[in-house]
């Protein structure tokens, strides 16, 4: 048998999770990153470049005086923060899905509450993570709702 040198052939590499920690395998040719991170971040980055290109022609615009061009390019930094939250949001709305309770991943089989809340199969049901939310009054309001009162009129008597 031929050896890999010989071939030009490598082994396969051991597969590597994202560095996003999403729960799926990235791999060198995409950063580490699985496909929809990474299509997540090239949309990032695109974005990032279209508010750059804005600021700078603001920047341009307002070169005419030197308080209006401290004004630009503070308004610049803003927008470079602005871009960085954006960034930091979509990453934890895209985060790992887990227990608010026990914090275990629970990925597609999490159950939400009608608190908001992510829960595993453990703690779904209000008593087991201590619902704020006041099913009894909701039902009630849910039952006067589907059943309006309904007052007839008067009848003359003859």
């Amino acid at each position: 048998m031929e050896s890999s040198k010989d071939t030009g052939c490598r082994a396969p590499e051991d597969p590597v999770l994202c560095i996003n920690d999403c729960g799926f395998f990235g791999s060198a040719a995409t950063m580490n990153m699985c496909s929809k991170c990474q299509k997540d971040m090239i949309l990032l980055k695109q974005e990032h470049a279209k508010l750059a290109a804005a600021s700078s022609q603001d920047v341009v615009r307002r070169s005419s005086s030197s308080d209006e061009s401290e004004l630009a390019l503070a308004g610049a930094a803003v927008a470079s923060a602005d871009l960085a939250s954006q960034i930091s949001q979509v990453k934890s709305k895209e985060g790992l899905k887990k227990c608010t309770a026990c914090r275990k991943r629970v990925g597609l089989t999490g159950f939400s509450c009608k608190c908001g809340d992510l829960f595993c199969a453990v703690h779904r049901y209000s008593d087991k993570h201590n619902c704020p939310f006041d099913y009894r009054n909701a039902s009630q309001n849910a039952i006067a709702k589907a059943n309006p009162i309904v007052v007839a009129e008067k009848l003359n008597k003859i």
